[in-house]
C-alpha cells in the first residue's frame, strides 16, 4: 500500500492530538496513579536490574546525535569480570521474550497511532509481575534495542555495504543528509533520554537502600516510596514518545520530518521527568544522610564498646580509629615518606596526635625536637613509643584543594607516623575523638598502651612539662612526676634556655619577668639593677614576654636588646614554649583533678598565669630556689623601697628581707586573680580557687568573633 507524504503528515498530527489530550485528561497524577498502581501485582521475582541498566546505559550514551559520547563513558561490561558476565547473559535470557514483547508493543501502538497514555498502561499490564525498578530498566532496555540500533547503522553505513543495504531500508541517508532541520528534534531527543537515565538510576539507588538502616517510617523513604510509581509511569511515558519519534522518522522519511518538526512534546516530558529527578534526588540525598547517620551512630557504639573490652594487643582499636580495610596502606613513615600498614603499630605505645590542620609552626617545632630527643637518647627497649598524627578536616570549611595543600605541606614536616589523608577517619571517630576525649582545636596526645587501652586521656601537657621522660606518659606516671616536682626555677625554664641553667649553677640571682608595658620594662629593669649593686649581689634578668600579644612581644624584645635592659630571647618560639608549659601545668592539674589542692607549687603556677592576663610580673630566685613570685604592681615598688628593708639584711639576709617587704605591700593591696579559657581547649574546669585568697571563684562566659595570637577563632571563653 503506498501512502502520500500529505497522508502521513495528517496521520501524525491526528497522533499529536491524541497525545496532547492524553496529557491533559490525565494531568490529575492521583487519579492517573490508581490506575497504574492496579496493574502492579509483583510476584516477587528479583532481576539484578543493575548491570542491566549498565548496558542500556552504556548504549543509550553512545546512541546520540553526532555520537556525542561523555566522555569517560564506557561499557560496564568492559571492567566486569567473566563470571560477572555469564550471570548478566544468562538473566538476559530469561529476560529477552519479555524486552522483545515491550520492543513490539511500543512499535505496533506507535505506527497503528495509539494514544501515549493508552500504550504505557499496556506496558504496565504487561510488566505487571516486576517490581517498580525492574518495570523501568526491561522497558528502557526495549527502547535501548531500536535506538541503539538506529545509530549504530547511522555511525557504521558509510563504510559497511550491509549497513548501507540496511540504512536504506530505513530511510537513513535520507535522514544523515538533512540533519541540520532536524537537530532540534535529535537534541529534544537526546535531553528527554538523559533525563530518562537520571530518573531511573534514582529509582535503583532507592532500590538499593538498606533496609537495615531506613525503613517506611523514615519520612524521606515513605515520600519518595509514594513518588516512584508516578516518576517510572512518566518515565515509561517518555520511552514511549522517543520510541513514537523514531518509528515515525524511519517510517515516513525526510519529508515528514520537515513537515512536522516540532519537539515540543518531548521538551515537556524532559522539562517533568526532570522535576521529578530534583525531587528524588532530594529524598534520596536526605536518605543518604539518615542511613551515614545511622551507621555512625552504629560505629560509634562500637567503638565505645571496644575500648571497654579487653584485647591481646592494639591492632582492633587503631583499626577501628584510623581504616578498618586492607585495600590500602593507611599510614605514611615520616622519615622515609613511605606508606605502611597499621601492622608497624602492633603491641606498641602509641601516642595518637589529634589535631586540626591550623598546626603552629612553634607548636610544631618544639614537638619536633623532643621527638627527635627522644629517638636519639631513648634507646632502650621499655621507651619504645611511636607517634601516629590523626587530622580532623572539614574540606567544606577550607575548600578540597586549601585544605590538601595545608594537610600535605603539615604531613611532609612531621617525623612520625601520619594518617594518609584526613577522609580516612570516619564521622564517628571524630565524633568519638571530640565527645569522649574532649578534642576541640588544640591538639591533643592520647595514649593507648600496647593493647590499645587508653592510659592518659591527653599526654601533651605531659610532652610539654617533661618531655619524653613522662614515658610511659600514663596518668599514674603524670602523678608520679608531680609528687616528684618542686617548686624551683628548673621547673619554669627547664629544657628552653640553657644560659639560665648556667645562671642556676653558678648561684646566682635571676629575675624572670614579663609583660608587654615597655614603660614598666624600662623601670623595672633600671630599679633591679640599682638594687642589686647597692646590695652588692649578682644579677641576671631575661625577659619571657607575654602569652598574648605577640607583635608587641617582639617589639619589645628588640627594644630590650638594643638598649641593653636585659637578656632576652629573640626566639619567639621560646616565648611560646615558656607559656604553653606554664598552662600545660594548670591543664595536668585539671586532668588530674588536682587543679585546687592545697598545694603550694600549683598557686605560684596560677598567679603567674593569672599576672600574664593583667599587666606586668616578676620572678625572683637565688639560684634554683625561687625567692618571689610578683605582680609588677607590688615587685617594682618593693625594688624601689630598697633604702627601707636594706637595714634588714645584715640580721635576715637579702632573701628573707626582700621576701618580708613584698608580703608587706602585697597584704596592703594584692591584686585580684582572674583566668580565662578559650572554647577551643577541650577540658575547661567547672570552678576554680584564687591562689591569693583560696576562695571560689566566679565564672563568666563570653562570646567573641575576635581573633588573638593565643587562641585563634571565634568562640566562647570561660573568665574566672
Amino acid at each position: 500500500m503506498a501512502y502520500s507524504s500529505s497522508g502521513r503528515s495528517g496521520a501524525y498530527t491526528q497522533q499529536l492530538i491524541k497525545s496532547d489530550r492524553g496529557m491533559v485528561s490525565m494531568s490529575d497524577d492521583n487519579v492517573m496513579m490508581k490506575q497504574i498502581i492496579a496493574t502492579h501485582t509483583p510476584d516477587g521475582r528479583e532481576v539484578d536490574v543493575k548491570p542491566l541498566f549498565f548496558l542500556v546505559e552504556d548504549i543509550l550514551n553512545r546512541a546520540t546525535f553526532q555520537a556525542d559520547i561523555p566522555e569517560g563513558a564506557q561499557a560496564q561490561m568492559e571492567i566486569e569480570d567473566k563470571s560477572q558476565q555469564v550471570g548478566l547473559i544468562a538473566m538476559i535470557e530469561a529476560i529477552s521474550f519479555t524486552i522483545d514483547r515491550i520492543s513490539c508493543e511500543i512499535a505496533y501502538k506507535a505506527l497503528g497511532g495509539s494514544d501515549a497514555h493508552a500504550t504505557t498502561v499496556s506496558l504496565f499490564s504487561l510488566l505487571a509481575t516486576y517490581s517498580w525498578d525492574a518495570k523501568l530498566v526491561l522497558t528502557l532496555a526495549a527502547f535501548a534495542l531500536n535506538y541503539g540500533e538506529f545509530w549504530l547503522l547511522a555511525q557504521i553505513y558509510p563504510a559497511n555495504p550491509l549497513a548501507k543495504s540496511m540504512a536504506i531500508l530505513k530511510q537513513l541517508p535520507s535522514l544523515m543528509e538533512h540533519t541540520g532541520p532536524l537537530k532540534s528534534r535529535f537534541d529534544a531527543l537526546n535531553n528527554l533520554v538523559k533525563a530518562m537515565m537520571d530518573v531511573t538510576k534514582c529509582v535503583i539507588e532507592f532500590g538499593e537502600l538498606p533496609s537495615a538502616y531506613i525503613q517506611q517510617d523514615v519520612a524521606a523513604f515513605s515520600t519518595a516510596m509514594t513518588h516512584i510509581p508516578i516518576a517510572v509511569y512518566w518515565t515509561i511515558r517518555s520511552v514511549v514518545a522517543c520510541a513514537t519519534q523514531m518509528t515515525m522518522l524511519t517510517s515516513m522519511g525526510y519529508e515528514f520530518a520537515v513537515s512536522a518538526t516540532e519537539a515540543w512534546e518531548l521538551s515537556t516530558l524532559a522539562h517533568k521527568l526532570k522535576t521529578i529527578h530534583e525531587h528524588l534526588r532530594k529524598q534520596l540525598t536526605t536518605c543518604y544522610q539518615y542511613i551515614d547517620e545511622k551507621k555512625s551512630l552504629e560505629a560509634y557504639q562500637m567503638l565505645l564498646h571496644l575500648f571497654e573490652t579487653i584485647h591481646v594487643d592494639n591492632m582492633k582499636i587503631l583499626r577501628a580509629l584510623i581504616y578498618a580495610k586492607d585495600d590500602l596502606l593507611p599510614l605514611v613513615d615520616g622519615a622515609s615518606k613511605k606508606r605502611v600498614s597499621l601492622d608497624v603499630l602492633r603491641r606498641k605505645n602509641v601516642l595518637l596526635l589529634i589535631s586540626d590542620l591550623d598546626f603552629s609552626p612553634d607548636e610544631l617545632s618544639i614537638l619536633d625536637q623532643i621527638y627527635s630527643d627522644s629517638r636519639q637518647h631513648g634507646r632502650r627497649l621499655e621507651s619504645h613509643f611511636e607517634v601516629v598524627w590523626i587530622p580532623i578536616a572539614d574540606p567544606s570549611v577550607r575548600g578540597k584543594e586549601a585544605m590538601q595543600e595545608q594537610f600535605e605541606s603539615l604531613q611532609s614536616s612531621m617525623p612520625w607516623y601520619t594518617v594518609h589523608h584526613p577522609h580516612l577517619i570516619e564521622k564517628a571517630v571524630i565524633k568519638f575523638i571530640k565527645e569522649v576525649w574532649h578534642f576541640k582545636n588544640t591538639p591533643i596526645l592520647v595514649v593507648l598502651d600496647p593493647q590499645g587501652k587508653v592510659v592518659c586521656p591527653n599526654a601533651i601537657h605531659m610532652m610539654w612539662i617533661w618531655g619524653s621522660s613522662a614515658f610511659p606518659f600514663t596518668s599514674t606516671r603524670e602523678e608520679t612526676l608531680w609528687k616528684e616536682e618542686t617548686w624551683r626555677l628548673e621547673l619554669l625554664v627547664d629544657g628552653i634556655d640553657p644560659v639560665i641553667l648556667n645562671w642556676i649553677r653558678e648561684g646566682k640571682y635571676i629575675f624572670l619577668y614579663g609583660g608587654d608595658d615597655l614603660e614598666w620594662i624600662r623601670k623595672f629593669t633600671n630599679a633591679a639593677r640599682t638594687m642589686a649593686t647597692a646590695a652588692n649581689i649578682p644579677l641576671e634578668m631575661v625577659y619571657v614576654g607575654k602569652s598574648t600579644k605577640r607583635e608587641q612581644v617582639e617589639r619589645n624584645m628588640n627594644s630590650i636588646i638594643a638598649e641593653k635592659l636585659s637578656h632576652a630571647w629573640a626566639n619567639h618560639a621560646m616565648v611560646w614554649f615558656f607559656w604553653t608549659r606554664l598552662e600545660s601545668m594548670l591543664f595536668s592539674k585539671i586532668q588530674l583533678g588536682r587543679a585546687d589542692d592545697n598545694d603550694p607549687m600549683i598557686q605560684e603556677i596560677k598567679k603567674l598565669l593569672s599576672y600574664d592576663r593583667d599587666g606586668g610580673w616578676a620572678v625572683l630566685s637565688r639560684g634554683s630556689q625561687i625567692v618571689v613570685n610578683g605582680h609588677g604592681t607590688i615587685i617594682l615598688p618593693t625594688l624601689l623601697e630598697y633604702d627601707i628593708w636594706k637595714e634588714n639584711i645584715p640580721v635576715k639576709g637579702f632573701d628573707l628581707s626582700f621576701t618580708e617587704h613584698h608580703q608587706k605591700l602585697h597584704a596592703i593591696a594584692h591584686p585580684c586573680c582572674r583566668f580565662e579559657f578559650s572554647s577551643h581547649f577541650g577540658r575547661i574546669p567547672h570552678s576554680m580557687k584564687c591562689p591569693e585568697c583560696l576562695r571560689v571563684m566566679e565564672k563568666f562566659t563570653t562570646f567573641s568573633c575576635c581573633h588573638d595570637d593565643h587562641a585563634p577563632g571565634t568562640g566562647s571563653r570561660s573568665l574566672f
